[in-house]
C-alpha cells in the first residue's frame, strides 16, 4: 500500500498523464470492444450457442448503453484530469479525493460507465460469450475496487474518504439532476 502513497506524492507531468491516457485509449475503448465484437462471438460458435441478436431491440438497447456508459466514463476521466491532476490509472492517481461531478452520485462512476458501455457492445453483438466476458470483467473489477482500491483510498485520504464512503453508494448512483450535470460541465 505504500506504493500508492508514493505514486500519489510524485509529480507527474502532463506528458506522462497524456501518455497514460493514450495507452488506456488503445486498451479500453478500442481493444476490449474489438474482442467483444470479433473474438468472443466465435466462442458462441465453438460452444454451439445460438445468437442473442434479435434485431432492432439489440440495436436500440446496445447503442443507448454504449452512449450512456461512454458519457459517464469520459465525464469521470475529465473530472480526474481537470480537478485532481490525475488519471484513472493507479500509477498516476488523483492528488485529491473527488466527490464532485459523477463522484457525487457513486464512488466508482468509471466502473459503472465502463460496465454499461461494454454490456451495450455485447448486447449489440448478440453474443452470449461476450456478455459472459463483460460479467467476468465486471466481477474482477469490482473485486479489485473492494479489496485493493478502497484500502488504498482509505490510506491516502483517511477520514475524508471514510465520510465519503459512508455517504456515497459504491456503484449504483443516487438520483442525478440536470442542474448537477450543468454545474460540472456536461
Amino acid at each position: 500500500m505504500n506504493k500508492f502513497l508514493k505514486w500519489q506524492n510524485q509529480d507527474h507531468s502532463n506528458k506522462n498523464r497524456l501518455l497514460a491516457l493514450v495507452i488506456g485509449a488503445l486498451i479500453f475503448p478500442i481493444t476490449i470492444p474489438v474482442l467483444l465484437v470479433v473474438v468472443f462471438p466465435h466462442g458462441d460458435n465453438y460452444f454451439g450457442i445460438g445468437s442473442l441478436f434479435y434485431g432492432l431491440g439489440n440495436i436500440i438497447i446496445g447503442v443507448m448503453a454504449i452512449i450512456i456508459g461512454g458519457i459517464v466514463a469520459i465525464w469521470t476521466i475529465l473530472i480526474q484530469i481537470n480537478l485532481a491532476s490525475g488519471t484513472p490509472f493507479p500509477m498516476l492517481p488523483t492528488k485529491k479525493l473527488l466527490i464532485v461531478g459523477p463522484f457525487k452520485y457513486c464512488r466508482n462512476p468509471m466502473t459503472l460507465g465502463t460496465i454499461i458501455a461494454y454490456g451495450g457492445i455485447a448486447i449489440l453483438s448478440g453474443s452470449f460469450t461476450a456478455l459472459l466476458a463483460v460479467a467476468t470483467f465486471a466481477a474482477i473489477l469490482i473485486g479489485y475496487l473492494k479489496i485493493i482500491e478502497e484500502k488504498e483510498l482509505q490510506l491516502r485520504f483517511g477520514s475524508e474518504y471514510t465520510e465519503y464512503k459512508r455517504k456515497t453508494p459504491f456503484i449504483i448512483p443516487v438520483k442525478i439532476s440536470t442542474t448537477d450535470l450543468k454545474k460540472t460541465g456536461v
